[in-house]
């Protein structure tokens, strides 16, 4: 391919003259192709394992003028014969015109600007792609499709540097494999085994091979997906964009890393598959029945406010948009540095303190609770406080569309009781063990309840999963029974 002119030094150990004429000289990099002897392999193998492949192509082609020291890399291939095609158009058509001008610089300039003509013309229709992907990018994805013939809807998400066997051409479809594996053995240290139904491949001397790994298991996921629900991948446009663009990773790469997170947080907190993560901090959150301040991350996304302490089962949050009332920055010091406290509607308060970028992420919940339809605020607020229905504007429609798919009315028969207790009201009171090991469960509840609060925004602790484990009680399943 063409590559922007870019002066290089001629005399270099690492490379071979193969074809020259008085204005261009074709070379290859030792350890490609045949022959190069000890050296040859030595590079050949650096090249590999170091990923300067990605960055150096095996084969070049330099411009020429007098005897200055100082050329020009004008292209490059990753093949003999792709690099052949360039030597011979650059023959065919620009040898006789630059036998025409008196001196170097004229032709330099020319030979300079003849090739950046070429590369904006090949990249006019891709400008779009190269808004989105690095320049490096684009090149290994073009490497790739002329490697492996794959079309043009085939898109590369990213690239590592591995061994496996010289001068062998791999495809395999996600659809054929059957099992992924890492492990590290002498022969093959660090390694990848894929297993398809016919045979395994074995990858190994991976930089990074957790990093690989995890990404080979996501596009495995969703080829399974494709397979179950036939259908093909297409980008979640609903997805934060970027506010910093990665070098070297491509759009379809980033918009991959977002579906995981999402899906971890909506596994974390067992929320619904149209739940999208706005972001994550990390902060101290305020236990009144432990009377500490437990580390934690603390996530906010369109409809909840969840927190998630370091040390598993310690404690939890879910905290739905709809039920905040008052949210303001409290008084900071040296003990409790930039704090937030967080009020609902059930007279709850969660103080959040050692948030990083405090200012923002109040501005943040408040934009979501200016979204969140009937949301209504209660109370006074304080110079600091976010705002509430009588201070932020409410969008056009929100409060006046009906919520799609609500059908909860408290006065329904079933929403404080079950089924099992409306249609027993004439039955003889049992006073056996049942009633007793109920009541005992009701009790038990009772006394959660005061220390960790009620409701969907209780604090959740080990503790509570172990009632939940022991049974919920008949009078309590109607209030209980979708929160765990």
């Amino acid at each position: 391919m063409w590559i922007t002119p870019e002066e290089v030094l001629l005399a270099n150990a690492l490379w071979v003259s193969e074809r020259a004429n008085p204005y261009f000289i074709l070379q290859r990099r030792k350890g490609h192709g045949k022959g190069g002897g000890i050296t040859g392999l030595f590079v050949g193998t650096m090249d590999v394992v170091l990923d300067s492949s990605a960055r150096v192509a095996p084969y070049r082609i330099l411009h020429q003028t007098g005897d200055s020291q100082i050329f020009c890399s004008i292209a490059c291939g990753s093949s003999r014969k792709e690099v052949t095609e360039h030597w011979e158009w650059l023959e065919t058509n620009l040898l006789q015109t630059l036998s025409i001008f008196d001196n170097d610089e004229d032709i330099t300039t020319f030979v300079k600007g003849k090739i950046s003509g070429i590369i904006a013309e090949e990249n006019k229709s891709n400008a779009a792609l190269e808004d989105e992907d690095s320049g490096k990018f684009r090149e290994a994805e073009l490497k790739m499709r002329k490697l492996f013939g794959m079309p043009d809807e085939e898109k590369l998400v990213n690239y590592y540097s591995c061994s496996y066997w010289k001068g062998l051409t791999l495809v395999v479809q996600w659809t054929e494999v059957t099992r992924l594996e890492k492990n590290a053995t002498l022969l093959f240290p660090e390694s990848v085994r894929v297993s398809t139904r016919h045979t395994e491949h074995y990858f190994s001397m991976f930089l990074n091979v957790n990093d690989t790994f995890k990404l080979m298991e996501q596009l495995a996921t969703i080829a399974m997906r494709q397979l179950l629900d036939n259908e093909g991948f297409a980008a979640d446009r609903s997805l934060p964009k970027p506010c910093k663009t990665l070098k070297n990773v491509s759009a379809l790469k980033r918009d991959l890393d977002a579906r995981a997170k999402n899906e971890r947080y909506r596994a974390l907190f067992r929320l619904t598959q149209d739940e999208r993560l706005d972001g994550h901090t990390d902060c101290t959150l305020w236990t009144p029945f432990a009377k500490m301040h437990i580390v934690g991350q603390l996530f906010v996304s369109n409809n909840y406010i969840c927190f998630c302490s370091r040390e598993e089962d310690l404690c939890q949050l879910i905290i739905p948009l709809r039920e905040v009332s008052i949210v303001e920055k409290a008084d900071s010091s040296s003990v409790l540095p930039c704090p937030v406290s967080i009020s609902t509607k059930n007279k709850m308060t969660f103080l959040f303190a050692n948030l990083k970028d405090r200012d923002f992420l109040v501005q943040r919940i408040s934009d979501f609770l200016q979204r969140t339809p009937d949301s209504g605020h209660s109370g006074s607020p304080s110079p600091s406080t976010t705002p509430l229905s009588s201070s932020l504007p409410t969008p056009i429609g929100a409060a006046v569309e009906p919520s799609q798919g609500h059908h909860y009315s408290p006065s329904l028969p079933t929403a404080n009781q079950g089924l099992l207790r409306i249609y027993q009201k004439d039955a003889p009171e049992d006073h056996g063990p049942k009633a007793t090991k109920e009541k005992m469960k009701e009790e038990s509840w009772n006394i959660h309840f005061f220390e960790f609060g009620r409701g969907v925004c209780m604090y959740r602790t080990s503790k509570t999963r172990e009632l939940v484990l022991n049974g919920i009680p008949e009078s309590l399943r109607g209030e209980l029974w979708l929160l765990f």
